[in-house]
C-alpha cells in the first residue's frame, strides 16, 4: 500500500498555519485521488463534533479552501468559518458577511456562501464552482463553474498547544565530533558473542515506509557523499522483490564492517499481500538465499535453489527492525497493524531483538524540517513515535526516528548522526541480547555518544 500524503507543501501549509490564532496540526481524513472524488465520501469523514478544512487544487496551480469550525448541516451559522487562498509566500483570508449562509450543505452540495461549491452532477461527476459574492468579503476571486481541480482533501484540525516541548526528552550531542565517534564506533565494532562474526539485520516495513532509503543513507554517511543506488523505487507493492544483502563498508573498497543490513518484500495489508510470516521466519532462521525471490504461490522451503538446510549462526538474522513512515503511523490499517504485531510476537517467542526507525519525520515537523536536531523537542514526532511503539508492540525506547537522504546531494552532520545514532542502538540491541546465549568477545561493542531516555515526559 503506497503512502498517502497530503498535497500540501510545506512553505503553503506555514502560510495556512498562520491564519489561525494558536497552534494547530491537521489530520487527513480524504484525499480525492484515493479516495475516489464523491461528495457522499467526503461527507462520510465529518464526525459530530470537530474542526476542518477543505483543501481544493486547481489545475492552475492555486490552492483555494474553506474552514469550518463545525461539522456541516443542511445550512448553519459558523461565525467562525471562513474562506482562504494559498500562495508560496503568502495567504489570503476571507471572512464571512452573512454568518447564516457562511457554510450550505446539502446530500449533493457543500458550498461556502456560494464562493466555493463542491457538488455532484447526476452522482457521477464531482464540480467545483468558485465565484465572489456579498456572502464573504470580496475574494477577487475570478469566477469559473466547472473550474478544473486536479485534488480535494479534506482535514481535521487539531490544538497542537506548544508545537515544541520545553526541552529534549532524549540528549543528543550534534557535533562534528560526536558524528565522527559515533561512525568510528561503527567501523570498530565487533560482536560481543565470539560465535558471531557478522550483525545481520532484517528491515521490515510497509511499502513507502524508507527500508531502502535507508540503507542507501547509512550508505552515503559512511562514504560521506550521498549514494546513488538503483535499489529505490516506488511501487504500491514495494519496490524490493528479493532478498538483498548490503555489507556497510567504511569508505568504498574498504573491508566491510560488522554490520549487513538486509531488505526484503514489503509487509502487506493482512495475510493475503506483502511478505509472509513463513517466508519472513525462513529468512531469519538463515533458511533462504541470498537474492532469493519471493512469489506468494512458491513460499521457501527446501525445494528453492540454494535452500540452507541446516544454517549456521552467521546466515541468521540477528535484530529486526521495523521501519515505519511518519507520514503514515497513524493511519495504517488494521491489517497492516495485525500483520506487524503478529511478526513482532513471533519474532520475540524466538529471542530476535526489535527495534523500531520512524522515517520521513522531517515531513511531519516544520522545525525538523528546519533542522533535524529539534527531533527530540517536537511534541508532534514524540506522539508519533509513541505510535509507532503501539502499532508494532514494543515500548517508545525502541523507536529511533530518522531522516533519509532523498532529495538531497550532500550529506550533513545532523541528518549522520541521526542515521548512526539508530545504528548504534541496533547493535548495542544485538550486544544486549546475545550476552545471554554466547562467550563474549574480547571487544565488546565500545561506548559510544550517550542517548539518554530518562525524560520529564511520561512515555
Amino acid at each position: 500500500m503506497a503512502s498517502i500524503v497530503p498535497s500540501l507543501d510545506l512553505e503553503r501549509e506555514m502560510q495556512l498555519m498562520k491564519l489561525f490564532p494558536e497552534p494547530i496540526r491537521l489530520h487527513m481524513l480524504y484525499k480525492g485521488t484515493h479516495h475516489g472524488f464523491q461528495l457522499t465520501t467526503i461527507f462520510s469523514k465529518f464526525d459530530k463534533v470537530g474542526k476542518y478544512i477543505l483543501l481544493v487544487y486547481l489545475k492552475s496551480g492555486s490552492v483555494r479552501g474553506g474552514y469550518l469550525s463545525k461539522p456541516p448541516k443542511a445550512k448553519q451559522e459558523d461565525g467562525d468559518a471562513f474562506l482562504f487562498a494559498l500562495k508560496p509566500h503568502s495567504a489570503s483570508k476571507y471572512s464571512p458577511q452573512d454568518c447564516s449562509n457562511a457554510v450550505v450543505c446539502r446530500s449533493d452540495m457543500l458550498s461556502f456562501g456560494g464562493c466555493l461549491t463542491l457538488y455532484m452532477i447526476h452522482d457521477t461527476s464531482l464540480k467545483l464552482d468558485i465565484a465572489s459574492n456579498e456572502y464573504y468579503t470580496r475574494t477577487e476571486w475570478a469566477e469559473g463553474k466547472h473550474t478544473a481541480f486536479v485534488e480535494v482533501e479534506l482535514h481535521r484540525v487539531q490544538d497542537a498547544g506548544s508545537v515544541l516541548l520545553t526541552g529534549p526528552w532524549r540528549i543528543l550531542a550534534w557535533t562534528e565530533k560526536d558524528r565522527d565517534a559515533l561512525k568510528e564506533n561503527l567501523v570498530s565494532f565487533k560482536p560481543a558473542c565470539q560465535s558471531l562474526k557478522r550483525v545481520r539485520v532484517l528491515l521490515l516495513g510497509p511499502a513507502g515506509s524508507g527500508k531502502s532509503s535507508f540503507i542507501n543513507s547509512v550508505r552515503s554517511v559512511m562514504y560521506g557523499r550521498v549514494v546513488l543506488l538503483p535499489n529505490i523505487g516506488i511501487s504500491a507493492e514495494g519496490f524490493t522483490k528479493r532478498l538483498k544483502c548490503y555489507d556497510i563498508r567504511s569508505e568504498r573498497g574498504e573491508k566491510p564492517t560488522a554490520l549487513t543490513l538486509c531488505d526484503v518484500l514489503a509487509l502487506g495489508d493482512g495475510e493475503t499481500t506483502g511478505l509472509t510470516l513463513p517466508d519472513a521466519l525462513a529468512v531469519i532462521n538463515g533458511h533462504a538465499p541470498k537474492g532469493h525471490k519471493f512469489q506468494s504461490e512458491a513460499p521457501i522451503d527446501a525445494k528453492c535453489a540454494g535452500y540452507r538446510p541446516e544454517p549456521s549462526m552467521n546466515d541468521k538474522i540477528h535484530c529486526a527492525v521495523f521501519v515505519l513512515d511518519a507520514c503514515q503511523v497513524l493511519a495504517y490499517s488494521e491489517g497492516q497493524q495485525t500483520t506487524m504485531r503478529r511478526f513482532h510476537s513471533e519474532l520475540s517467542d524466538l529471542d530476535i531483538p526489535q527495534v523500531v526507525l520512524l522515517t520521513h519525520v522531517d515531513q511531519v515537523c516544520h522545525a525538523v524540517q528546519e533542522d533535524v536536531k529539534f527531533v527530540y523537542t517536537g511534541r508532534i514526532l514524540l506522539e508519533k513515535m509513541q505510535k509507532a511503539a503501539e502499532v508494532v508492540g514494543l515500548s517508545v525506547s525502541h523507536v529511533f526516528p530518522v531522516k533519509n537522504y532523498s532529495s538531497e546531494l550532500s550529506v550533513s552532520c545532523n541528518t549522520d548522526i541521526l542515521l548512526l545514532n539508530a545504528v548504534h542502538h541496533i547493535l548495542q540491541a544485538v550486544d544486549d541480547t546475545f550476552e545471554d546465549y554466547c562467550p563474549p568477545s574480547p571487544s565488546p561493542l565500545s561506548t559510544g555518544p550517550q542517548h539518554s531516555t530518562s525524560t520529564p515526559v511520561t512515555v
